[in-house]
């Protein structure tokens, strides 16, 4: 197979682009894509760059997604080789971005090449839709990429991410949904005072704890065929002076919950009201973020084209799967897209020493053009 996507991935992780930086690599992108036949359009919101590209007339549209931002590398010394040095060694591709995920957009780009020179005169429509702010707070990348979209009537039919799915071997995952992800920061207050004479204070930590306690014990649900029971868990807990003898007078705790369609905001936020209520807190006192709603494609032409090309190219039977965090799906999935997530291994991401096997990066590729020529042609 050629080595065409991976030297492209190679030069896509030399250019460091650590969020909500792009470092060039969308300009280089764009570039190869307009000569490709693709109508190129550089969007510039905020501090973050976003590519949209369109090829074909009319019909329905499938969409290449991703990010060209990475994860800060960490310390240097946990690097064997520099972490964007894209190094090549004993068959394994190194470097921050290796896995998440710009080898997954050299494979997009190299495979739509590919189609667009076989097929030129193609039904439907390929698209890209690059960011350069999925690592970070992802406010003005895809979310706004969409909005834009949607007050020109662009509809998206068809949507591949290229975040890694991969477990054990290259298409044995494919993410087919995530869970929404609700963020809480409650801050309670009381009455500082000393241990000692505790009927003259509040302890503002008692409660938040008992709160805690009761949110950590409740069975939200019970997940369904292709999600998990909602969790919920404490991230963060603070209170105190740090001396021994000091009643707390102001508590403060940071907590998600996971869920799954079973639940959406408002039924947890009227559960945790609830319980508010029950333990004396001001339910005021606590501050919510939506990072995301659940998704989920159950089934549909995206399915079957992706496990028809996996199969095709790899011979592997794929998994469908909801499991991990969040992606940028959540943004598509709620316009009525039909959104799976696909790409290499997932095992080193985000984690020193990033890699991937270097021969997965051309096999993505061809499965890529694999789904596209099913879907399109």
């Amino acid at each position: 197979m050629t080595d065409e996507a991976l030297e492209l991935t190679r030069t896509l992780i030399q250019r460091e682009s650590v969020t909500p930086a792009d470092g060039g690599c969308q300009k280089l992108i764009g570039e190869r894509l307009a000569a490709a036949g693709f109508a190129v359009e550089h969007l510039r919101f905020g501090e973050v760059d976003n590519l949209w590209a369109v090829a074909g007339d009319s019909g329905p549209l499938l969409c290449f997604a991703g990010h060209t931002d990475v994860v800060p590398p960490g310390p240097l010394d946990d690097w064997a080789q520099g972490p964007f040095e894209a190094t090549v060694e004993d068959g394994w591709l190194i470097g921050r971005g290796a896995a998440d995920m710009k080898s997954s957009v050299a494979a997009m780009v190299c495979a739509a090449e590919r189609f667009r020179d076989r097929h030129p005169d193609h039904p439907g429509r390929l698209a890209f839709l690059l960011t350069s702010d999925e690592e970070g707070p992802a406010v003005d990348g895809t979310r706004a990429v969409m909005q834009w979209l949607g007050e020109r009537d662009i509809t998206i039919d068809y949507c591949l991410v290229g975040e890694p799915s991969s477990s054990d071997t290259l298409g044995d995952t494919v993410k087919n949904g995530r869970r929404g992800s609700l963020n809480g920061h409650a801050r309670v207050k009381g009455r500082q005072g000393h241990v000692a004479y505790p009927h003259k204070a509040d302890n503002a930590l008692h409660r938040l704890l008992a709160l805690l306690a009761d949110l950590a014990a409740h069975r939200w649900d019970d997940g369904d065929e292709f999600f998990p029971p909602t969790s919920f868990q404490v991230s963060n807990l603070n209170a105190g002076t740090g001396a021994e003898n000091v009643i707390p007078g102001v508590a403060e705790a940071r907590f998600n919950w996971r869920f799954n369609p079973r639940q959406d905001e408002a039924s947890i936020r009227a559960h945790v009201e609830q319980r508010c209520e029950a333990h004396g807190i001001d339910t005021e006192s606590i501050q919510w973020r939506l990072s995301g709603s659940p998704f989920i494609t159950r089934e549909g032409a995206l399915i079957d084209a992706t496990r028809a090309a996996i199969l095709s190219q790899t011979g592997v039977d794929t998994l469908l799967s909801t499991a991990g965090g969040t992606s940028d799906g959540r943004f598509i999935a709620p316009t009525g897209a039909q959104v799976l997530e696909l790409g290499p291994l997932n095992d080193t991401i985000h984690q020193a020493n990033e890699r991937i096997p270097a021969e997965d990066v051309a096999r993505l590729s061809h499965i890529y053009e694999d789904i596209v020529a099913r879907l399109l042609n």
